[in-house]
């Protein structure tokens, strides 16, 4: 399972890392960053992102169902 960031569509807004309990996300240089090793792919960033940058990769649902 693989928790993608769209550098295209992130403006950094820190909405993601606000909500990831494991503290998997920060945001450098203005873009949101994931650290896989600390990720549990709840998926709990997907929809708190509000420029859609984050999606699970093509064809992967993650533990909540997103």
């Amino acid at each position: 399972m693989k928790i993608l960031i769209d550098a295209n569509k992130c403006c950094g807004s820190g909405e993601c890392v606000k909500v990831c309990p494991e503290k998997a996300l920060s945001i450098v240089d203005g873009l949101a960053v994931l650290d896989a090793s600390r990720c549990d792919f709840d998926g709990l960033c997907i929809p708190a992102c509000p420029y859609s940058a984050i999606s699970f990769e093509e064809g992967e649902l993650g533990g909540c169902g997103f």
